[in-house]
């Protein structure tokens, strides 16, 4: 009986570890809604989290994120709005707080040139091959027909 009940157990534990977890975490949610003083103010909230990046999801503005902290972050730049910063003031908090990467739109600097001029270079560069490419074969005509394999054309 001792062997059966170690085996009943060991089969339990083993059925258990296969088992999925409950899964507690959940979707963020926002217990209170934002309130709005006016309609402007409204549309400028939403014009202002539609530039900022939700810093969990990267890819994805405040505004369209469910992640917790695009709720927090929401709410924080509301209440920044009542104590009436400006929305250039705002976006220099939270980069300062999160950095570059908030901005969707970084800023034009010697840091971020290449982000910023670095496609229209590479566009550049290989125009400018095309065209030595285009040029080098347009000159010389079509390419000469080598001998087949094998046949160096001696005859012996």
């Amino acid at each position: 009986m001792n062997a059966t009940v170690s085996r009943v157990l060991f089969a339990l534990v083993l059925g258990l570890s296969f088992a999925p977890a409950p899964s507690h975490a959940q979707a963020g949610s926002d217990p209170a809604p934002l309130v709005f003083g006016d309609r402007a103010e409204e549309r400028r909230f939403q014009a202002l989290v539609s530039e900022l990046r939700c810093v969990m999801c990267q890819n994805q503005s405040l505004a369209d994120s469910d992640a917790q902290i695009a709720h927090d972050l929401r709410r924080e730049i509301l209440d920044l709005m009542h104590e009436g910063r400006s929305d250039t003031e705002i976006q220099q908090f939270l980069v300062a707080r999160y950095g570059e990467f908030v901005l969707y739109r970084p800023r034009v600097e010697s840091k971020t040139w290449l982000l910023w001029f670095g496609p229209l270079l590479l566009l550049l560069v290989g125009g400018y091959v095309v065209l030595r490419v285009v040029r080098l074969h347009a000159g010389r005509g079509p390419l000469p027909k080598l001998p087949p394999d094998g046949d160096d054309g001696q005859e012996w």
